[in-house]
């Protein structure tokens, strides 16, 4: 049963992890969905369940920069826009990562000029809060951003323009600061349980970054997905925070995963956070949300499909 019987989702980065994810997500509710990515890091296959679903799926194969995107908005008028490309791990020099601001100015000019109700981004929590003193974590929305690297600096860029956006142009957003999201159909490379579940799929060493002491606050897609979903109605002019508040040191997740698999240690990258949680208490005030996933549930819904992926 729906929210908003009607309501017409826009997935831009719906050929991704998080993305297809919450494509199945939206075809189960019954809304007819829109995708929209570049394939540049995403991949059809990981549509490949939403395809055969039997719901209204229409994918397309576009860049966001490119004129045809506004084309494609204002014929499809999407009730809600979301923006997940920004969450997209990895090289912080990579031309993704340039193209950041620019990807989403193209959506909110869309958004503004075709009356779309509304966009959510899912920003990275980690880059943005940046090295958070212990007894303040897990961290609240109410810190100021102090942005790691070149994705933090992005990513508050971005959080500043969904503001002006909403002031100057009525184009309503929420903005989700997520954690380390983790599950079926994630790269190895774009998180960390992932890269143990592929490693031990293929009975390779597990890589350690340092000591193993820096925390992680590990949220299951499902539930990742359900604040997403939420966030299509609630949350309006907000960024919230979307965790666990629970840090699980890296350390200890290798002896979840892997307790007989050899490690590697190799140094520690440079500014790779020490400590990361987030409080979840926003989201379950404005989206009435709340992480449902214990860790060790996360993992065993997790581990078989890198195994089965290994043997196919």
């Amino acid at each position: 049963m729906t929210e908003t019987p009607g309501m017409t989702p826009m997935v831009v980065g719906g050929a991704g992890f998080l993305g297809s994810h919450l494509v199945d997500r939206l075809l189960a509710e019954g809304f007819a969905t829109d995708v929209v990515d570049d394939l540049s890091t995403g991949s059809l296959a990981n549509l490949a369940d939403a395809r055969s679903a039997g719901g209204s799926l229409k994918i397309h194969t576009l860049d966001v920069r490119a004129v045809e995107f506004g084309s494609l908005v204002g014929m499809r008028r999407p009730d809600v826009i979301y923006h997940l490309g920004l969450l997209v791990p990895g090289n912080t020099e990579r031309e993704a990562d340039g193209a950041a601001v620019a990807n989403v100015l193209a959506v909110l000019e869309a958004a503004r000029q075709h009356g779309v109700g509304k966009v959510v981004v899912a920003l990275p929590a980690g880059s943005l809060y940046g090295e958070v003193p212990t007894r303040e974590l897990p961290v609240k929305e109410s810190r100021p951003f102090e942005p790691v690297g070149v994705r933090g600096v992005l990513a508050r860029t971005v959080a500043e323009l969904l503001a002006v956006y909403r002031d100057e142009h009525a184009v309503e957003y929420t903005a989700l600061a997520m954690t380390s999201v983790y599950g079926p159909r994630q790269r190895p490379g774009d998180g960390v349980v992932a890269a143990f579940a592929v490693a031990l799929a293929q009975g390779e060493p597990f890589v350690l970054q340092g000591d193993g002491r820096q925390t992680r606050d590990l949220l299951y897609v499902d539930d990742a997905v359900d604040a997403l979903f939420r966030a299509g109605q609630r949350g309006s002019g907000l960024v919230i925070n979307v965790g666990t508040g629970v840090q699980t040191a890296i350390r200890d997740l290798v002896a979840l995963v892997g307790p007989h698999a050899p490690v590697v240690h190799q140094t520690r990258r440079h500014g790779d956070l020490t400590r990361v949680a987030v409080s979840p208490t926003r989201a379950r005030i404005h989206l009435q949300w709340s992480p449902w996933t214990e860790l060790a549930s996360g993992l065993g819904s997790t581990l078989p499909f890198y195994a089965a992926a290994n043997t196919a």
